[in-house]
């Protein structure tokens, strides 16, 4: 969108334009990109079982010759496979942002004609002759919130046509190879990569997409774009191994341990398939936000890291790390919670850019007895620190307020990490927390005020006393001393992992949340889901 005069010297032109776009057209046609990398892959796949023919009954030089040509030929395909998903990419996140600016241009408008002015089709504000004439500070009030909308709809139109110029030249140019050796250290740093990453050529960063998806899908510190492309080239492999381990425990054995041993891992491996597909048909829906594949891995119970929006360019950005039983199986509708959280800040803050992240980058614990410890949560902690630490070190522009927020034991995998190793957050919120692993907010190394909490007064988590109190309940119970003991202990301070961070002793923030159990502050009619929002938003 250009400047310039329309009959107000301070709107600038584009205000009818936004009035008239169509921010889900974008995304549509980002989509109908991507949608080719099907057919593309096809043909290279045809291109590889051609080779594969020719081998059994052709040999010597020009064998080898159509060999290599026919490799080249396939090579020559599967590195337009980034491409479509970066078209896509830049389609889907223009109209997001057109979508944003129109919210705030109508929330704008709608303010000013409220309070007595009129905007016409051009965007000029004047006070409405009807009604009670406003001037001065209204008036600047207004063309400065409709002059923003225009902006920000004007600079995400000028970076996707800057982007896709970029991609273009690349593209007719060819992608450059990168010397083995110029590569991060196994010990690299979130803020290494990310230098790292900037000193190479555009035509570099998408030969290594490319050819090494692996290496680029799972490195802290890139671009969520670039991580994305390279994941979502590797979700073909991804499936493919849980249908191999699918295969391989379809085999019945004669009835004993091993059989029941057998009938649990597969049931396992077809959780896992589910919850992949669901992903992937997330990863394939149009619309925003759009959803950016940060990282995947199939073993074991499965882990993924799915963002929903951009984290490189909102300014506010929610992590939200799952408690116990979560796995890839989980992965869509513990996304859902995430998407909830989003959709709330959306409503509370039209035209604001807000993204929020599933990290299920651990392994979680499948049983009480496993999560009565904090083994799995101190694990997890070291790569919670480095993933928030590449949020901070990929953002582009001015640093993005961060939010972690951690569910039942996944608040003691956020206590653990913020009291062990540090994260790059400015805000930490604990819902239906057994406890962070601190006595005091202090512990977490917050900054003042910005430690949340939140826990149902019918969470069961309530009953994860301490293994001393329970204990001494146990040994009282059915003595005059117990039902004095019970109530008592209703209104104590600590549970399971420490002091309990929705407790007033606990030194941090609390907010509200109604009788939904332990698995409903994500629900529609739940205050404190409105909470959460409103903490990503830092209001």
């Amino acid at each position: 969108m250009s400047g310039g005069p329309t009959g107000a010297a301070d709107v600038p032109v584009g205000y009818a334009q936004l009035w008239r776009a169509d921010p889900g057209a974008w995304s549509t046609a980002g989509t109908a990109w991507r949608n080719l990398a099907g057919p593309v892959r096809q043909r290279a796949d045809a291109l590889t079982a051609r080779i594969g023919a020719l081998r059994p009954g052709w040999s010597g030089a020009a064998s080898a010759a159509a060999e290599r040509r026919i490799g080249d030929l396939r090579t020559g395909l599967t590195d337009v496979l980034p491409a479509l998903v970066e078209v896509d990419q830049v389609l889907a996140e223009l109209g997001a942002r057109l979508g944003a600016a129109k919210a705030r241009l109508g929330a704008e408008v709608a303010r000013a004609e409220s309070g007595g002015l009129r905007v016409d089709r051009t965007g000029a504000v004047r006070p409405d002759p009807a009604r009670v004439a406003q001037t001065g500070p209204a008036v600047v009030h207004a063309r400065a919130g409709i002059r923003g909308a225009l902006t920000l709809a004007g600079a995400a139109d000028r970076e996707a046509a800057g982007r896709l110029a970029e991609l273009t030249t690349a593209a007719v140019r060819g992608w450059v190879s990168v010397p083995p050796a110029w590569r991060p250290g196994p010990g690299a740093g979130p803020a290494e990569v990310s230098r790292w990453w900037a000193g190479l050529s555009a035509a570099e960063r998408r030969w290594l997409v490319g050819r090494e998806p692996d290496r680029i899908g799972r490195l802290d510190g890139l671009p969520a774009a670039a991580r994305d492309q390279a994941n979502r080239l590797l979700l073909g492999d991804r499936r493919e191994q849980l249908l191999v381990r699918r295969l391989a425990l379809r085999h019945p054995l004669p009835a004993g341990p091993l059989e029941a041993s057998r009938r649990v891992r597969l049931a396992a491996v077809e959780a896992s398939l589910r919850g992949l597909d669901g992903l992937t048909e997330r990863l394939a829906a149009g619309g925003a936000p759009r959803a950016y594949l940060l990282g995947l891995d199939p073993a074991g119970d499965g882990r993924a890291v799915v963002a929903l929006g951009n984290p490189d360019r909102a300014s506010s950005v929610l992590t939200y790390v799952p408690g116990m039983t979560s796995d890839l199986a989980d992965a869509p509708s513990e996304l859902g919670r995430a998407a909830r959280v989003l959709q709330r800040c959306a409503a509370l803050g039209p035209g604001e850019e807000a993204a929020a992240v599933l990290w299920l980058d651990y392994d979680a614990p499948d049983f009480l007895t496993e999560a009565a410890g904090t083994r799995q949560a101190e694990d997890a902690g070291p790569a919670l620190h480095r993933f928030q630490e590449g949020l901070r070190a990929a953002h582009e522009g001015p640093p993005a307020r961060q939010t972690v927020l951690g569910h039942s034991y996944g608040s003691l995998v956020v206590g653990a990490a913020a009291r062990d190793h540090g994260l790059g957050a400015d805000a930490l919120v604990f819902v239906g927390s057994p406890g962070v692993g601190v006595d005091h907010a202090a512990d977490l190394r917050m900054p003042a005020g910005e430690v949340w909490s939140s826990t149902a007064p019918d969470d069961v988590i309530r009953l994860a006393r301490p293994p001393d109190e329970l204990a001494r309940r146990a040994l009282l119970a059915g003595t005059p001393l117990g039902p004095a003991l019970a109530v008592l202990d209703g209104h104590g301070e600590r549970l399971w992992f420490g002091a309990d961070p929705s407790a007033p002793g606990f030194g941090g923030r609390r907010f509200a949340s109604a009788p939904h159990g332990h698995t409903g502050y994500w629900d529609p009619d739940n205050p404190a889901l409105d909470g959460m929002a409103r903490i990503v938003l830092g209001r």
